[in-house]
Protein backbone atom coordinates (compact mmCIF):
# COMPACT_ATOMS: atom_id res chain seq x y z
CA UNK A 1 0.00 0.00 0.00
CA UNK A 2 1.12 3.29 -0.67
CA UNK A 3 2.62 5.90 1.96
CA UNK A 4 -0.54 8.33 0.81
CA UNK A 5 -3.30 5.69 1.17
CA UNK A 6 -1.90 4.18 4.19
CA UNK A 7 -1.94 7.43 6.21
CA UNK A 8 -4.12 10.06 4.24
CA UNK A 9 -2.85 12.55 6.18
CA UNK A 10 0.48 14.97 6.35
CA UNK A 11 0.19 17.67 9.17
CA UNK A 12 -1.12 17.39 12.40
CA UNK A 13 -3.09 20.60 14.44
CA UNK A 14 -1.93 20.55 18.25
CA UNK A 15 -4.51 23.14 19.70
CA UNK A 16 -2.75 23.34 22.73
CA UNK A 17 -3.80 24.29 26.46
CA UNK A 18 -6.12 26.96 25.38
CA UNK A 19 -6.89 28.85 21.29
CA UNK A 20 -7.56 31.96 23.46
CA UNK A 21 -5.14 34.65 21.55
CA UNK A 22 -5.39 36.81 24.87
CA UNK A 23 -3.97 34.08 26.96
CA UNK A 24 -0.34 32.90 24.64
CA UNK A 25 1.88 35.06 26.09
CA UNK A 26 0.61 34.94 29.69
CA UNK A 27 1.22 30.44 28.31
CA UNK A 28 4.52 31.36 27.01
CA UNK A 29 5.64 33.76 30.31
CA UNK A 30 4.52 30.57 32.66
CA UNK A 31 6.32 27.53 30.30
CA UNK A 32 9.57 29.11 29.49
CA UNK A 33 10.66 29.50 32.85
CA UNK A 34 9.40 26.70 34.35
CA UNK A 35 11.52 24.62 31.30
CA UNK A 36 14.50 26.43 31.81
CA UNK A 37 14.51 26.23 35.43
CA UNK A 38 13.56 21.80 34.97
CA UNK A 39 16.47 21.04 32.58
CA UNK A 40 18.88 23.85 34.71
CA UNK A 41 18.10 21.83 37.77
CA UNK A 42 18.41 18.45 36.69
CA UNK A 43 21.52 19.07 35.27
CA UNK A 44 22.57 20.56 38.37
CA UNK A 45 22.26 16.93 39.85
CA UNK A 46 23.71 15.32 37.23
CA UNK A 47 26.62 17.68 37.32
CA UNK A 48 27.01 17.43 41.26
CA UNK A 49 26.74 14.15 41.25
CA UNK A 50 29.40 13.10 38.49
CA UNK A 51 31.70 15.45 40.22
CA UNK A 52 31.60 14.54 43.83
CA UNK A 53 33.35 11.33 45.15
CA UNK A 54 31.18 10.91 47.80
CA UNK A 55 27.93 10.63 45.34
CA UNK A 56 29.56 7.71 43.49
CA UNK A 57 26.83 5.32 45.04
CA UNK A 58 24.30 3.06 43.63
CA UNK A 59 21.32 5.44 44.57
CA UNK A 60 23.09 8.49 43.61
CA UNK A 61 23.94 7.03 40.24
CA UNK A 62 19.90 5.95 39.65
CA UNK A 63 19.67 9.34 40.64
CA UNK A 64 21.84 11.33 37.80
CA UNK A 65 19.88 8.89 35.24
CA UNK A 66 16.05 9.95 36.74
CA UNK A 67 17.54 13.63 36.05
CA UNK A 68 18.84 12.85 32.68
CA UNK A 69 15.37 11.02 31.95
CA UNK A 70 13.23 14.09 33.27
CA UNK A 71 15.57 16.23 31.18
CA UNK A 72 14.60 14.78 27.87
CA UNK A 73 11.62 14.03 29.03
CA UNK A 74 10.10 17.60 29.74
CA UNK A 75 12.23 18.49 26.36
CA UNK A 76 9.94 16.23 24.40
CA UNK A 77 7.00 18.45 24.43
CA UNK A 78 7.72 21.64 25.88
CA UNK A 79 10.21 23.46 23.22
CA UNK A 80 7.83 22.50 20.76
CA UNK A 81 4.38 24.01 22.64
CA UNK A 82 6.69 27.22 23.20
CA UNK A 83 7.55 27.22 19.53
CA UNK A 84 3.83 27.13 18.19
CA UNK A 85 3.17 29.75 20.63
CA UNK A 86 5.64 32.22 20.16
CA UNK A 87 5.62 31.51 16.30
CA UNK A 88 1.96 31.28 16.01
CA UNK A 89 1.75 28.03 14.11
CA UNK A 90 -0.05 25.02 15.36
CA UNK A 91 1.19 22.90 12.75
CA UNK A 92 3.30 19.56 13.44
CA UNK A 93 4.34 16.99 10.37
CA UNK A 94 2.67 13.50 10.90
CA UNK A 95 6.71 12.45 10.59
CA UNK A 96 6.98 14.73 14.11
CA UNK A 97 4.42 14.25 15.94
CA UNK A 98 5.41 9.88 15.45
CA UNK A 99 8.83 10.96 16.95
CA UNK A 100 7.33 12.78 19.35
CA UNK A 101 5.09 9.83 20.54
CA UNK A 102 7.92 7.45 20.45
CA UNK A 103 10.46 9.90 22.62
CA UNK A 104 7.70 10.74 24.98
CA UNK A 105 6.49 7.35 25.36
CA UNK A 106 10.32 6.23 25.66
CA UNK A 107 11.15 9.12 28.66
CA UNK A 108 7.45 8.97 30.12
CA UNK A 109 8.33 4.88 31.23
CA UNK A 110 12.06 4.85 31.42
CA UNK A 111 11.23 7.37 34.45
CA UNK A 112 8.57 4.82 35.57
CA UNK A 113 11.12 2.35 35.42
CA UNK A 114 13.98 4.05 37.25
CA UNK A 115 11.46 4.98 39.97
CA UNK A 116 10.81 1.33 40.11
CA UNK A 117 14.69 0.11 40.26
CA UNK A 118 15.82 3.04 43.30
CA UNK A 119 12.50 1.32 45.38
CA UNK A 120 14.29 -1.85 45.05
CA UNK A 121 17.88 0.34 45.68
CA UNK A 122 15.79 1.61 49.06
CA UNK A 123 14.57 -1.88 49.78
CA UNK A 124 18.75 -3.77 49.19
CA UNK A 125 19.94 -0.65 51.99
CA UNK A 126 17.34 -0.91 54.41
CA UNK A 127 16.57 -4.34 54.48
CA UNK A 128 20.22 -5.98 54.03
CA UNK A 129 22.84 -2.73 54.89
CA UNK A 130 25.33 -5.02 55.11
CA UNK A 131 24.64 -6.61 52.16
CA UNK A 132 24.19 -3.44 50.16
CA UNK A 133 27.47 -2.78 48.47
CA UNK A 134 27.51 -6.30 47.17
CA UNK A 135 24.62 -6.54 46.10
CA UNK A 136 24.04 -3.09 44.29
CA UNK A 137 27.40 -4.28 42.59
CA UNK A 138 28.46 -1.43 39.36
CA UNK A 139 27.70 -4.26 36.98
CA UNK A 140 24.00 -5.05 38.81
CA UNK A 141 23.54 -1.05 38.04
CA UNK A 142 24.62 -0.81 34.71
CA UNK A 143 22.26 -3.82 33.86
CA UNK A 144 19.38 -2.32 35.68
CA UNK A 145 19.32 0.64 33.97
CA UNK A 146 20.80 -0.59 30.55
CA UNK A 147 17.86 -2.73 30.74
CA UNK A 148 15.41 0.01 31.36
CA UNK A 149 16.54 1.50 27.90
CA UNK A 150 16.52 -0.98 25.76
CA UNK A 151 13.18 -2.86 26.93
CA UNK A 152 11.52 1.11 26.67
CA UNK A 153 13.00 1.76 23.76
CA UNK A 154 11.50 -1.37 21.63
CA UNK A 155 8.52 -0.94 23.79
CA UNK A 156 7.89 2.62 22.37
CA UNK A 157 8.95 1.53 19.08
CA UNK A 158 6.18 -1.33 18.84
CA UNK A 159 3.23 1.33 20.03
CA UNK A 160 4.94 4.18 16.91
CA UNK A 161 5.14 1.64 14.53
CA UNK A 162 1.10 0.34 15.26
CA UNK A 163 0.26 4.12 15.03
CA UNK A 164 2.01 4.15 11.58
CA UNK A 165 -0.26 1.46 10.24
CA UNK A 166 -3.40 3.50 11.05
CA UNK A 167 -5.25 5.51 8.69
CA UNK A 168 -6.02 9.19 9.99
CA UNK A 169 -8.85 10.32 7.65
CA UNK A 170 -10.90 12.78 10.31
CA UNK A 171 -9.96 15.79 11.35
CA UNK A 172 -6.26 16.56 12.16
CA UNK A 173 -6.71 18.44 15.10
CA UNK A 174 -4.91 17.53 18.34
CA UNK A 175 -6.63 18.29 21.59
CA UNK A 176 -3.31 18.80 23.25
CA UNK A 177 -0.31 19.96 23.94
CA UNK A 178 1.77 17.34 22.15
CA UNK A 179 0.94 13.78 20.37
CA UNK A 180 -0.20 11.30 23.17
CA UNK A 181 -1.34 7.92 22.09
CA UNK A 182 -4.91 8.40 22.97
CA UNK A 183 -5.82 11.49 21.14
CA UNK A 184 -3.86 10.06 17.93
CA UNK A 185 -6.49 7.44 18.21
CA UNK A 186 -8.99 9.02 18.58
CA UNK A 187 -8.19 10.73 15.50
CA UNK A 188 -7.95 6.98 13.46
CA UNK A 189 -10.66 6.18 10.90
CA UNK A 190 -9.53 2.59 11.30
CA UNK A 191 -10.21 0.28 14.21
CA UNK A 192 -7.19 0.50 16.34
CA UNK A 193 -8.04 -2.63 18.25
CA UNK A 194 -4.66 -4.14 17.61
CA UNK A 195 -3.30 -0.68 18.95
CA UNK A 196 -5.19 -0.86 22.51
CA UNK A 197 -4.92 -4.22 23.15
CA UNK A 198 -1.02 -3.44 22.62
CA UNK A 199 -1.75 -1.22 24.91
CA UNK A 200 -3.68 -3.09 27.81
CA UNK A 201 -1.18 -5.96 27.72
CA UNK A 202 2.50 -5.45 26.37
CA UNK A 203 1.50 -1.69 28.02
CA UNK A 204 0.00 -2.34 31.14
CA UNK A 205 2.45 -5.58 32.17
CA UNK A 206 5.33 -2.55 31.72
CA UNK A 207 3.34 -0.58 34.13
CA UNK A 208 2.23 -3.53 36.77
CA UNK A 209 6.22 -4.56 36.82
CA UNK A 210 7.05 -1.09 38.32
CA UNK A 211 3.71 -0.74 40.28
CA UNK A 212 4.18 -4.07 41.94
CA UNK A 213 8.06 -3.53 42.27
CA UNK A 214 7.37 -0.39 44.25
CA UNK A 215 4.48 -1.44 46.44
CA UNK A 216 6.51 -4.50 47.24
CA UNK A 217 10.07 -3.08 48.03
CA UNK A 218 8.11 -0.58 50.34
CA UNK A 219 5.96 -3.12 51.95
CA UNK A 220 9.47 -4.93 52.76
CA UNK A 221 11.00 -1.81 53.59
CA UNK A 222 8.31 -0.12 55.73
CA UNK A 223 8.20 -3.53 57.60
CA UNK A 224 12.21 -3.48 58.40
CA UNK A 225 11.58 0.25 59.99
CA UNK A 226 8.68 -0.52 62.11
CA UNK A 227 10.71 -3.56 63.25
CA UNK A 228 13.96 -1.04 64.39
CA UNK A 229 14.29 -0.84 68.10
CA UNK A 230 15.60 2.96 67.73
CA UNK A 231 13.63 6.21 66.79
CA UNK A 232 16.81 7.37 65.58
CA UNK A 233 17.48 4.65 63.44
CA UNK A 234 13.49 4.99 62.15
CA UNK A 235 13.95 8.36 61.24
CA UNK A 236 16.78 8.18 59.76
CA UNK A 237 15.70 5.09 57.25
CA UNK A 238 12.23 7.14 56.73
CA UNK A 239 14.78 10.13 55.52
CA UNK A 240 16.08 7.70 52.50
CA UNK A 241 12.89 7.17 51.70
CA UNK A 242 11.29 10.67 51.70
CA UNK A 243 12.34 11.86 48.72
CA UNK A 244 11.71 8.97 46.75
CA UNK A 245 7.87 8.46 47.97
CA UNK A 246 7.75 12.78 47.33
CA UNK A 247 8.68 11.51 43.25
CA UNK A 248 6.75 8.60 43.28
CA UNK A 249 3.08 10.02 44.26
CA UNK A 250 3.71 13.06 42.22
CA UNK A 251 4.60 10.71 39.39
CA UNK A 252 2.19 7.67 39.38
CA UNK A 253 -0.84 10.03 40.91
CA UNK A 254 -0.46 12.56 38.37
CA UNK A 255 -0.09 9.92 35.08
CA UNK A 256 -3.00 7.56 37.19
CA UNK A 257 -5.45 10.70 36.88
CA UNK A 258 -4.61 11.27 33.05
CA UNK A 259 -4.72 7.62 31.63
CA UNK A 260 -6.98 5.81 34.32
CA UNK A 261 -9.76 8.44 35.13
CA UNK A 262 -13.26 7.39 34.47
CA UNK A 263 -14.94 8.47 30.84
CA UNK A 264 -17.50 9.92 33.09
CA UNK A 265 -14.99 12.62 34.33
CA UNK A 266 -12.88 12.22 31.70
CA UNK A 267 -12.44 15.52 29.07
CA UNK A 268 -9.91 16.81 26.78
CA UNK A 269 -9.42 19.82 28.37
CA UNK A 270 -9.22 18.18 31.62
CA UNK A 271 -6.63 15.47 30.48
CA UNK A 272 -4.82 18.26 29.10
CA UNK A 273 -4.69 20.36 31.89
CA UNK A 274 -3.48 16.82 34.32
CA UNK A 275 -1.32 15.95 31.58
CA UNK A 276 1.14 19.18 32.33
CA UNK A 277 0.83 18.01 35.61
CA UNK A 278 3.50 14.87 35.08
CA UNK A 279 4.87 16.45 31.95
CA UNK A 280 6.12 19.63 33.00
CA UNK A 281 5.50 20.05 36.76
CA UNK A 282 6.79 16.73 38.16
CA UNK A 283 9.95 17.03 35.98
CA UNK A 284 10.34 20.64 37.20
CA UNK A 285 9.79 20.03 40.96
CA UNK A 286 12.23 16.50 41.35
CA UNK A 287 15.30 18.48 41.38
CA UNK A 288 13.70 20.48 44.12
CA UNK A 289 12.72 17.57 46.18
CA UNK A 290 16.06 15.93 46.11
CA UNK A 291 18.27 18.52 46.91
CA UNK A 292 15.97 20.24 49.60
CA UNK A 293 15.94 16.93 51.32
CA UNK A 294 18.54 15.32 50.80
CA UNK A 295 21.88 16.34 52.84
CA UNK A 296 24.26 14.91 50.48
CA UNK A 297 22.97 17.05 47.22
CA UNK A 298 22.90 19.80 49.22
CA UNK A 299 26.08 19.78 50.43
CA UNK A 300 27.47 18.93 47.32
CA UNK A 301 25.62 22.08 45.54
CA UNK A 302 26.77 24.16 48.74
CA UNK A 303 30.55 22.83 48.04
CA UNK A 304 30.60 23.62 44.33
CA UNK A 305 29.04 26.95 44.78
CA UNK A 306 31.84 28.10 47.15
CA UNK A 307 34.34 26.73 44.91
CA UNK A 308 32.99 28.63 42.04
CA UNK A 309 32.91 32.06 44.13
CA UNK A 310 36.49 31.25 45.00
CA UNK A 311 37.59 30.96 41.87
CA UNK A 312 36.04 33.81 40.73
CA UNK A 313 37.76 37.55 40.17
Amino acid sequence: MEWENLTSVSDFFLLGLSQQPEQQGVLFGLFLPMYLVTVAGNLLIILAIFTDAQLHTPMYFFLANLSLADTCFVSTTVPKMLANIWFQNQVISYVGCLSQLYFFMLFVMLEAFILAVMAYDRYVAICYPLHYLMVMSPGLCILLVSASWIVNALHSLLHTLLMNSLSFCAAHEIPHFFCDINPLLSLSCTDPFVNELVIFTVGGLAGLVCVLCLVISYAYIFSTILKMPSAQGKRKAFSTCSSHLSVVSLFFGSSFCVYFSSPSVRSAQKGTVASVMYTVVTPMLNPFIYSLRNKDIKSSLRKRMRARKMHSP
